[in-house]
Parts: structure tokens; sequence; C-alpha cells
């Protein structure tokens, strides 16, 4: 699909690497991109969110360039996506909506299609038009004479009965995690969590630790399904190790929402492996972002030890550094190269050891 790309820069002094990642979403859903219109704004325009001036030469690259959609790097809201649409007599797809098709193209499991069908239909909820009113329904009899219910309202109507469905399904997928989760807690086992900004590297590194086949590729959200598996480390004895959904900034809050249920393995996990990519220029920012979402969902205060992934392209040897305590804080591996693993074992031993120390020294 051909698609017009407009980057809205805002003054974002890391705008540079907005836009690329956004160009990297594009791509990974299909996207052949034509064009990239650049426009810089003190603030959005309240209908256009682009202004009157950009909106006329952005219409006009789509009919030259024979453009089949626009895809703007910035939240929409629904009036000025249907202004746009007005403007551009092609589909207008923002930010929020490009990711989420993302997640329904990567969408494997029965409960990761409820979600991303969950975040899809609050999203649409919102931009329904009174495109259909040629379809109202007139109703006869006696009192009834007018207008029925507008295809509208039934949409909205539908719309509503299968977002409840659907969090009903969800919420069972819930109970049946805490059911696992509880039968881990009275086997003493320690739950980890890898988590993470997405293309980090996390599932690679979860395929190195518990030689699992999870999906890994260089791509954003290439798994979007948590996996789970339950691995033997020496000096630690049992683990339950699981691989989350990779994180990104300005995550829509839908998602967050809507993938709650996979995301209660991070908020109860014992112990949180924060993924880092080593050689990204952003990590510092893509760090921030990801506790920035840690926070939202009251899982800021698990313990964390961070992981500097690729070193061997970051040009850095394998190594543990340790916090000011003597405790591991930060392990550097190569995933991919299955390089300083073994310094990451040994900080869940420790994490463990310390663990059980402290739930020892609580029943005293």
């Amino acid at each position: 699909m051909r698609a017009l790309v407009i980057s809205v820069d805002l003054g974002d002094p890391d705008h540079s690497a907005h836009i690329e990642e956004f160009l990297l979403l594009a791509r990974g859903a299909g996207a052949e991109i034509v064009h990239v219109l650049m426009v810089r704004r003190g603030r959005p325009d309240a209908a256009g969110y682009i202004g009157s001036g950009k909106i006329e030469e952005a219409a006009n690259l789509v009919r030259e360039l024979d453009a089949d959609i626009v895809l703007i790097d910035q939240p929409l809201s629904p009036a000025q996506q249907r202004n746009l649409e007005r403007a551009f007599e092609v589909r207008v797809i923002d930010r929020v909506a490009l990711i989420l098709d993302i997640f329904a193209l990567r969408a494997k499991s029965h409960e990761g299609k409820l979600q991303v069908e969950l975040a899809q239909l609050q999203h649409l909820s919102t931009r329904l038009t009174r495109m259909w009113t040629h379809l109202e329904r007139q109703q006869g009899g006696i009192g009834v004479r007018g207008p029925g219910e507008s295809q509208l309202e039934t949409d909205r109507r539908l719309i509503g009965a299968r977002i409840k469905i659907l969090r009903e399904r969800l919420a069972r997928v819930q109970r049946q995690r805490v059911t696992q989760r509880k039968a881990r807690v009275r086997g003493q086992t320690l739950s980890v969590s890898l988590v993470g900004y997405t293309n980090a590297g996390k599932s690679t590194l979860f395929n190195a630790m518990t030689r699992a086949e999870a999906y890994a590729a260089d791509q954003l959200f290439a798994t979007l399904d948590t996996t789970t598996r339950r691995v033997w480390i020496e000096g630690a004895g049992q683990v339950v190790i699981s691989d989350t959904v990779g994180f990104i900034r300005d995550l829509p809050p839908t998602l967050i929402a809507a993938f709650r249920a996979t995301l209660e393995e991070t908020v109860h996990a014992d112990l949180l492996l924060h993924v880092v990519d080593a050689a990204s220029p952003q990590r510092d920012e893509q760090i921030a972002a990801v506790n920035q979402v840690l926070h939202d969902m009251q899982a800021d205060q698990i313990p964390q030890i961070m992981v500097y992934n690729k070193v061997d392209i970051a040009g850095l040897e394998p190594r543990v550094e340790r916090n000011e305590h003597g405790t591991i804080a930060r392990v550097f591996v190569s995933a991919l190269q299955r390089r300083g693993l073994d310094g990451l074992r040994q900080s869940l031993v420790e994490f463990e050891g310390l663990a059980r120390n402290n739930a020892f020294q609580e029943t005293l």
C-alpha cells in the first residue's frame, strides 16, 4: 500500500529518532512509503492538526504520488482525522491506529487476538461518524413515526456489546493467570519477567535462557503474546521466566488497558529483567519510556536488574556491574551470541538467595 507519511515536529529535540521509529512502524505494517512530508508547528491546529497550508500541500502530494493512505506520526482527535480524510480523499491513520494495526497483524494466541480486538474497538468507538445517515430506518404506526435507529446508533450499540463480551473473556483469562500464579507462589518459585523497549532483544534473550523457540526478529513488536517457561538454574532452583510485549514511547492508553491481563505477569513478578538495546543511541530515552509504562502499571516498585543486550554490536564486553551495596545491578550480554549469560544467571541466584533470606527474617 502506497503511503504518504506526514511527520509533525512540535519542538521535540529527539524528533529525528521519533520519525525513524514511526517509519519502522509503517514498514512493519506493510506500507510502501512514497514520500515523507515534514511539518513544523508550535502547537497542533485544532481543525486539521497540520494547518490549512500543509493540508493543501499534502492533498496535492496524495494525488501526484497516487498514495493510497496517509500516515501521521502523532495521535489525532476524531474531528482532526475526519477533516483530513475529507481533504485528502483517502484513509488517514495516526500513530495510535498504526500501532493497533501492527498488533492485530502480529497477535497469534487467542488471548492476544482478544486483547487487540478490544483495543481496536475502544479506539473505533470514539471515531464513529454519521456517514450512514442515508440508511436511517423509518418506523411506521401511530405515535412512532419519524426516524428510527440510525446506523450510527446501531454501530455504537453493537460495538458496546462486543466490548462487554471481550472484557468478560479477558477477565476469565486473568482469573486463570491468578490461579497459575498462586500455584507458583505455593511452590515458592521465583518469578522473573523480561521487560524492555520493543526490539531490544527480549525474545532472543528469553530463547537463550530457556532454550525455547519464541519468535524473534529485528522488527518492532515481533512478539505480542506472553510466553512463560520454567527453567532450572543451579543455585536458584526452579525459576519461571516470562517474555512480555515490548514497550514503546507514548503507548496508547487503550493498549495498556487491553493488555492488562498479559502484563499481569510483569505486575506480579518477583524480579524484572529490564532489557536494553546497548547499541541504540536512544537507549536512555527508551529506558525512561519503559519505566514510565511500569509506573503507569504500578509495577515500578518491583526490583529490577538492567540487562544491556547487543554488546557485540555496541563494541562492549560481557560483564557484571554491582551497586554500592555489592548487589548486581547491571549485566552486559549478547543474547544472539549467548555471551554473558553466566553473569545473568548468577544475578538470579544472588537475588533468589537475598529474597529467601529476607523472607526468613520476616518470620522471626
